[in-house]
């Protein structure tokens, strides 16, 4: 039972970590831009990731994962995405913002301490960051970034029928860590553009890391599409809940610009 209890939770972390990205996969700028102009990006997007490494709460022994993301989308009951942008000339500043709870109802083998067990978990994860830009040409732009990203937990665990009905027990983590990095943009043409970045730092986790590749394609002037593949990774350890993960997967966006 301990093991189906602390799968689960696996499950609702993975949600819960799936909202790093860093910034908006933001079009290249030429110098003919007004560069005295504040320009923003707003991008809703997705990321289909799997879960694979090790996780703990309540205090269970730690256990391996390794879920796709067909594991894990069926206990999805919301999931919110949301990155943006303020750019000025050579400095921008950005922000994402995640919020997913996951829900899951599950019968115990025996049913002797309780017949069902009810788990809720709730994520809410943001980064807020700054950039300046060190390269930039018709063609290709080229930031230096540094942020802060703040993770928070929380899972509720309700025990009913048999000799623990009505039982609950909870438990969670919040933690900060800083980020510093590059992202990139590169046009093809004026139609097609490859965007990137990567991350790396530290904090009250003892690793946390983010790159990302992709492409996208101007739907107009104030939109585009957006496809890629991103991998995040991150080691925290503290009072008994443990989350040392590794997550990749495809990723889509919208980006809109005004």
């Amino acid at each position: 039972m301990k093991k189906k209890i602390v799968g689960l939770i696996c499950g609702c972390l993975w949600a819960g970590h799936a909202s790093s990205a860093p910034v908006a996969p933001v079009t290249p700028t030429t110098r003919s831009v007004a560069q005295d102009e504040w320009k923003f990006t707003v991008a809703p997007y997705f990321w289909g990731a799997g879960l694979s490494g090790k996780t703990a709460q309540f205090n269970l022994p730690a256990i391996d994962i390794d879920a796709g993301f067909s594991d894990i989308f069926g206990n999805l009951d919301v999931a919110a995405m949301l990155i943006g942008e303020a750019r000025k000339g050579r400095y921008s500043v950005f922000g994402d913002l995640m919020y997913t709870k996951i829900g899951s109802n599950n019968a115990t083998p025996r049913g002797i301490l309780a017949s069902k067990v009810d788990m809720q978990a709730s994520t809410f994860a943001g980064l807020l960051g700054a950039g300046y830009n060190v390269l930039e040409n018709a063609s290709t732009r080229l930031d230096v970034v540094a942020g802060l990203r703040v993770w928070s937990v929380d899972t509720d665990i309700t025990f009913k029928g048999a000799l623990l009905d009505g039982t609950k027990r909870s438990d969670g983590a919040t933690w900060v860590d800083g980020l510093v990095g590059v992202r990139a943009n590169y046009a093809f043409n004026s139609k097609f553009y490859a965007m990137g970045w990567g991350l790396v730092g530290t904090g009250q986790a003892d690793a946390d890391w983010d790159v990302a590749i992709g492409v996208g394609y101007h739907l107009s002037k104030h939109f585009s599409a957006t496809i890629g593949y991103r991998a995040t990774g991150v080691d925290y350890k503290k009072d008994g809940f443990e989350f040392d993960v590794v997550q990749q997967g495809p990723m889509a966006g919208l980006v809109i610009r005004f």
